[in-house]
């Protein structure tokens, strides 16, 4: 059996430095915010402040893109940010179809540039 799960401390060091500080807080959060109104000031703060990191973390990524994603040109990049964000339009905000149309149209330009 341990060659096919490997060894089985590697696991358990996995489990108690990776997975259970992360669920602690996401019970706590959980908890906390039971209450929370989702219209509330708070929120929309919290939520504002979290889509503006997001959008400055994918800018960086257009201007300065880092390892592999460097090699690839400019305008392959941000044609797929455009077509990722039309198909999030078109898809009535679904992310996941965004991101994955984004994701197709990088891949086929880098294939098809070679």
């Amino acid at each position: 059996m341990s060659g096919f799960i490997g060894d089985w401390h590697a696991l358990v060091v996995l489990l108690v430095a990776g997975v259970i500080p992360n669920q602690i807080w996401r019970m706590l959060g959980l908890w906390l915010g039971g209450g929370i109104d989702e219209g509330s000031d708070l929120l929309m703060w919290v939520k504002a402040v979290a889509t503006a990191i997001l959008a400055g973390v994918i800018a960086q990524i257009l201007v300065q893109p880092p390892g592999a994603l460097a090699s690839v040109p400019w305008f392959l990049r941000y044609g797929a940010l455009a077509a990722g964000f039309a198909a999030f339009m078109v898809t009535r905000r679904s992310i996941f179809a965004g991101v994955v149309c984004g994701e197709v149209v990088m891949l086929a330009g880098k294939w098809w540039l070679g």
